[in-house]
């Protein structure tokens, strides 16, 4: 087996040579004409000329190899107290079934179908079904609100609509017609039909001339056949916040897409195609596109898709539940997921109720795994636990252990190095236009050389200025990830923060992600959140929010005292918290992502949007309340 250096080495100094036999694990109907077209920088395209399905590469071709009875989707809900098993053939069926009601519906290749749906297995079947008839489809996480549902649908200009009557938030339903209904009147473009699927906790009414029955559509459908496009027509737009306040809609190509995952599958996270793979995430996010739905199936693994929570459904031993019941082989989540159950369980008492024997390794991504989180996972688990770094634009990971080719050392905080593919470098992040690399160990702006590998974002949907002018423009030649990290003498990937949690304190940079990772370190800490507030000597001072653990019987004062107290004295006095806040909760995202920069307009009393992301907008005046006791100027919401 070739060494992660020597697979590294040759993905970059031959690229069209490396992913041209990567491509052999991907069916085509007409192989491409060239590998890599650069012809149009800085708009590169991978295998055009090209034709393939990226539903046959999921579904059809398993079965046609006599694979068609293993099981290809395990659908667990908790909140519904139910279990599905779909066979490969089953799914191919039943997508089959779903494409053909689309094409009923007059759905045709390159037409958009919006996909609002719960975690269920329908949600993937609709995913299959549109790139099955060649639709580019654009799912958005069940329960947006009705304002960035209706940007969403005038952006994307779908035919057709295809949701359900409701989705479960651990006890809570939530009806999405009423949701649905008040988008579809905001927005501009209307569908020409909403498909519903009834679920019967909460049967929704249907609008007589444009809502249609799923169950009723699909019996009656005749089954559709796979439609082979071309690799660089767009598989999918996924939408991802902007900072103008309109959303950006990441497109996905057909080929590239395909054969990065399937690559992925293999080499990243050493999977085998009879294994089985779960990723606690929603199919509304990218992780969920990429590791619940496509990859997964292109590789013919089994993926397990979960309408739950790491902790409530019913307690914090629901992922162990799960990993033992069904077998599970690797664990990809998010890191706020555990920070959550160690909250719960710090002493591992409800892992130790379940066998998991099968269980070898977890991933984790999202947002940065802070050390102290990581190494309880290892204790706990006793398995390997890999963090690794990528995002909605790029589709798969940037930095990875590539357990399929070589297990590196770990190093608590980072990623381990670059994934084969992908031309990392660091550069100085107050150079805007100036593409100069720093020192190894020197912090700065996160970037890889163009061309990206295949898989990657090729364009934004209907917006090629606007692509260039948020992703290359900065630093030409490179993709600006935004991201802003530190690569050591040893080449491995270290992802401190977002750019603009650079903070400036007195003259002096610092990372809120290294003063994060102090303040994790304290035992009572669960997890917190540190970002750089307004301070009229220092420019800028850092603020923390730390939630204890549940166990914690302590006063607040001298615990916020020791925090303090320990960032000065590993980071330095320069660092010096300028408070410590005890809170009950933080804010977060629907996918864990915690909600640092509208916690940092809170405190410095600016003018914000509600996120439109959030999983739970009570948290907000909660922590308002508390920067306000702490003396923080404060707005209403």
């Amino acid at each position: 087996m070739a060494s992660y250096a020597e697979v590294y080495r040759r993905s970059l100094a031959d690229p069209e040579e490396f992913w041209a036999e990567a491509a052999a694990a991907v069916d085509w109907e007409t192989c491409w004409q060239r590998i890599l077209d650069d012809r149009n920088p800085p708009f590169y395209r991978w295998f055009a000329g090209g034709r393939l399905n990226t539903c046959w590469n999921a579904l059809d071709r398993h079965v046609a190899a006599g694979r068609g009875e293993r099981i290809a989707l395990i659908c667990d809900s908790p909140v519904t107290g139910s279990i599905e098993h779909l066979t490969y053939r089953e799914m191919r069926d039943r997508t089959a079934a779903v494409a053909g009601m689309l094409v009923g519906l007059g759905v045709r290749t390159g037409d958009r179908v919006l996909i609002y749906m719960p975690m269920i297995a329908e949600a993937a079947i609709a995913m299959l079904a549109c790139s099955r008839i060649g639709a580019i489809h654009s799912v958005v996480f069940g329960g947006f609100a009705p304002h960035e549902l209706a940007m969403r649908i005038d952006d994307a200009r779908p035919r057709v609509i295809l949701t359900a009557s409701c989705g479960i938030e651990t006890s809570r339903i939530i009806p999405y017609m009423p949701l649905v209904d008040a988008a579809i009147a905001e927005a501009r473009s209307k569908p020409q039909a909403c498909v519903v699927l009834q679920r019967p906790m909460c049967r929704a009414k249907l609008a007589a001339e444009r809502d249609r029955d799923w169950h009723e559509l699909e019996a009656a459908a005749r089954p559709a056949d796979c439609v082979p496009v071309a690799a660089t027509d767009p598989l999918y737009i996924l939408y991802t916040s902007g900072t103008t306040g309109i959303p950006k809609g990441v497109v996905r190509d057909n080929g590239g897409h395909a054969v990065a995952l399937a690559w992925s599958m293999r080499n990243i996270y050493g999977v085998a195609p009879d294994e089985v793979f779960w990723t606690a995430s929603d199919v509304g996010w990218v992780v969920g596109h990429s590791y619940i739905v496509y990859g997964p199936l292109i590789h013919g693994c089994t993926s397990v898709m979960f309408e739950g929570k790491p902790v409530g459904t019913p307690d914090a031993g629901a992922f162990w539940r799960v990993i033992a019941e069904h077998g599970v082989s690797v664990f990809f989540t998010a890191p706020t997921a555990f920070r959550a159950i160690k909250r719960e369980d710090p002493d591992g008492t409800l892992i130790r109720r379940h066998d998991l024997s099968k269980f070898r390794v977890l991933f984790l991504a999202g947002e940065r795994a802070d050390p102290p989180t990581v190494q309880w996972a290892e204790d706990m688990l006793n398995v390997p636990v890999i963090d690794h770094w990528w995002q909605t634009e790029t589709g798969w990971p940037i930095g990875a252990n590539c357990l399929g080719i070589e297990r590196l050392p770990v190093k608590h905080g980072s990623c381990t190095r670059a994934v084969p593919g992908w031309d990392v470098c660091v550069l100085d992040a107050d150079a805007i236009g100036a593409a100069h690399e720093v020192k190894a160990g020197e912090i700065g702006a996160l970037a890889v050389k163009l061309p990206l590998p295949p898989g990657a974002l090729p364009t934004l949907w209907q917006a090629d200025e606007r692509f260039v002018q948020s992703y290359l423009s900065a630093y030409p030649g490179y993709y600006q990830t935004a991201d802003a990290g530190l690569i050591d003498s040893d080449g491995y990937i270290h992802v401190m923060t977002r750019t603009d949690d650079i903070i400036n304190v007195a003259a002096h940079r610092l990372s809120t992600g290294e003063i994060e990772e102090v303040v994790a370190a304290h035992p009572d800490v669960a997890e917190c959140a540190v970002m750089g507030v307004a301070d009229p000597l220092k420019g800028q001072a850092p603020l923390a929010l730390v939630v204890l653990k549940a166990s914690v019987d302590r006063p607040d004062e001298a615990i916020a005292s020791e925090v303090a107290a320990l960032v000065r004295e590993r980071v330095g006095a320069i660092a010096s918290l300028k408070s410590v806040l005890i809170v009950e909760r933080l804010p977060k995202t629907r996918s864990g992502k915690i909600l640092r920069a509208t916690m940092r307009a809170l405190a410095d009393g600016e003018a914000y949007r509600m996120p439109a992301t959030i999983d739970d907008p009570a948290i907000l005046p909660e922590i308002s309340e508390a920067l306000a006791k702490a003396g923080y100027p404060q707005k209403e919401l």
